[in-house]
C-alpha cells in the first residue's frame, strides 16, 4: 500500500525561476508542487506505472517520462544530469539500499542533492509493536537516523541533514521507553526522518557554483602546483593570468585554497617567493 504523504521534502527547496533539472522517482505527486515552484524547471520522472505519461494530472507538466524498475534496472541518464533527485522512502524497498543511494548519486551535479525519507524504526509505535512482540514491517526496511547518515555518507553523500515528519505518543508510554533506554524522545516522536544529501558540503558546493568545471580545474591545478613547488615563477604568473581573465577575486582563491590545499604553509611559502 502507498504511503501517504504531507509533501514533506518540499521544506528543503526554495522557490526559483532558474532551469533547474528534478528527477522524481515515484513520488509523482510531487510534480505539480514542483513545477509551481520551479516553473523553468526541467523536470524528469521514473514510475514503474506505464499509464502515468497519460494520466491527466501531470499532461501540462512538461515531464520527460521514463518506465522502468529503479531497484532493478539502471536508471538512463547521463552522468550528473540533474540538480535534484527526489523520492520518499526511496530506500527502503531496495535489495541492497547502498547499491541504489551510491548509484543515484553519479546522477546529481557536484552541487546537487538528494531529497529523500524513511520509517523511523525508533518511533514509538514501531517500539511499542515490538515490546509486545509484533513486527509489522515485513515488506520493507525500517532505518534509525544515524544508520541511514552513514549509509549516506558511505555511498558518496558528503553532508546530510534531517527533518522530523512528528506523530507523538502518549507521555506515560515514552517515559516507560525512556527508562527502558531510549533516551531521545524526539526520535521516539518521529515517525518518518526526511532527509537532504548533499554531494558536496556546502562551503565547497557555493565555491563549485561560482565558475565553470572547465576554470575551477585550472584553478586547482595552478594551485597544487605551487603547493609542491613546481616552476614556481611560472605557475604564480599562470594563477594570475587566470585570475584576471575569469575575474576570480582574491576571497574566493583564499577560500578554494582553504578547501583544496592539505599543504597551507608550504603553500603560503611558495606563494610569496
Amino acid at each position: 500500500m502507498k504511503k501517504r504523504t504531507t509533501f514533506g521534502l518540499m521544506k528543503f527547496l526554495a522557490s526559483s525561476d532558474e532551469p533547474i533539472s528534478f528527477l522524481v522517482v515515484e513520488s509523482l505527486e510531487y510534480l505539480p508542487l514542483i513545477r509551481r515552484a520551479f516553473p523553468n524547471a526541467e523536470l524528469a520522472a521514473v514510475t514503474e506505472n506505464e499509464d502515468a505519461p497519460r494520466e491527466k494530472e501531470w499532461e501540462d507538466l512538461n515531464v520527460s517520462w521514463e518506465i522502468l524498475d529503479y531497484t532493478a534496472e539502471p536508471l538512463p541518464f547521463p552522468k550528473e544530469s540533474f540538480d535534484y533527485i527526489l523520492s520518499e522512502h526511496l530506500l527502503e524497498l531496495a535489495g541492497n539500499p547502498q547499491d541504489i543511494a551510491a548509484g543515484f548519486s553519479r546522477f546529481i551535479k557536484p552541487i546537487g542533492a538528494l531529497l529523500t525519507s524513511f520509517e523511523n524504526i525508533r518511533w514509538w509505535k514501531i517500539l511499542d509493536n515490538l515490546r509486545d512482540g509484533h513486527f509489522y514491517a515485513l515488506a520493507h526496511r525500517l532505518f534509525a537516523r544515524e544508520d541511514f547518515r552513514t549509509l549516506l555518507y558511505a555511498s558518496f553523500y558528503k553532508e546530510v541533514s534531517f527533518l522530523p515528519e512528528t506523530s507523538p505518543g502518549p507521555d506515560k508510554l515514552l517515559d516507560e521507553l525512556e527508562r527502558a533506554g531510549f533516551s531521545d524522545r524526539e526520535d521516539m516522536n518521529t515517525e518518518n526522518w526526511l532527509v537532504i544529501a548533499h554531494r558536496s558540503m556546502q562551503e565547497v558546493a557555493s565555491l563549485k557554483a561560482r565558475y565553470t568545471p572547465k576554470i575551477r580545474r585550472q584553478l586547482v591545478t595552478l594551485l597544487r602546483r605551487i603547493e609542491y613547488g613546481i616552476d614556481l615563477k611560472e605557475n604564480r604568473e599562470s594563477l594570475k593570468r587566470l585570475c584576471e581573465t575569469a575575474h576570480i577575486d582574491e576571497a574566493y582563491v583564499r577560500a578554494f585554497v582553504d578547501q583544496t590545499i592539505v599543504w597551507k604553509e608550504q603553500f603560503a611559502k611558495n606563494i610569496r617567493e
